[in-house]
């Protein structure tokens, strides 16, 4: 189900995921899922860069941050010297990441110190009107609001030896939403259905919303901000990909 727009992220979220206070943090944003969290981070005094393996990735990022270094490059050669971030932030996309490739990269360029900081925005399905609502739409079609988003590929940091303790909090939030707003999402969701049957639908999450919600207040769609942070173990990395070049060119961030 398409959910409506989401609040920023939190910045406890960020000031959790982050070793060293955000105005000092130098963070890479990996991929454009990432644009909720860059956009955030644009207002922290971070120094911030953009890195997408597509052109079009990139512009939906630099969008959110303007003052972002622009980068196109895959996330499994990255263009940058070892040791160049304090953070490196993967939003909602670790999962279609070849984790073997991929961490040791992000790894390389980490910092001492330095954190993995990955997240998901997740709709929490335990609110009883939420739950109601969920098997509303499963007697259409049993796999609606399974909620499949992709954590448990953070299971992959358990099989490399460059992130060995990974830390878990999540941060709640609380997203309004109208009565016609609840029910274009359902009529979105299910455009294929006939129309009596839709009609049946849109009527009982109709009577499902003016039973929940308390007027003039509209519902409130419950989300958690999943994160998990892991600082970088860089003894498993060879020498040589952690050392920088004596005489290559310092780009300050």
């Amino acid at each position: 189900m398409t959910s409506p727009g989401l609040p920023a992220f939190p910045d406890a979220a960020l000031t959790w995921l982050v070793p060293r206070p955000l105005g000092q943090a130098r963070a890479l944003v990996l991929g454009r899922s990432g644009a909720p969290v860059i956009e955030q981070l644009a207002g922290s005094g971070a120094a911030l860069v953009a890195c997408d393996a597509s052109r079009g990735g990139l512009r939906a990022l630099v969008h959110r941050a303007p003052g972002a270094l622009p980068t196109v490059a895959r996330p499994e050669r990255l263009p940058f010297a070892a040791h160049a971030f304090d953070a490196v932030f993967v939003h909602q996309s670790l999962q279609h990441l070849q984790a073997d490739a991929v961490l040791p990269e992000l790894a390389r360029v980490l910092t001492p110190g330095g954190r993995l900081a990955l997240s998901w925005m997740i709709r929490d399905d335990s609110v009883p009107w939420v739950r109601r609502l969920a098997a509303l739409l499963q007697d259409v079609d049993p796999e609606a609001m399974t909620g499949n988003y992709g954590t448990d590929s953070v299971a992959a940091l358990a099989d490399v030896p460059w992130f060995p303790t990974v830390e878990r909090r999540n941060h709640r939030l609380w997203v309004p939403i109208a009565r016609v707003d609840l029910m274009q999402m359902v009529a979105h969701r299910f455009p294929d259905l006939p129309a009596d049957r839709l009609a049946q639908l849109m009527r009982e999450v109709g009577e499902l919303y003016e039973s929940s919600a308390r007027p003039p207040e509209p519902l409130l769609l419950p989300y958690q901000v999943a994160c998990w942070r892991a600082e970088v173990n860089h003894s498993a990395l060879p020498n040589d990909s952690i050392t920088p070049p004596d005489d290559g060119l310092a780009i300050r961030l």
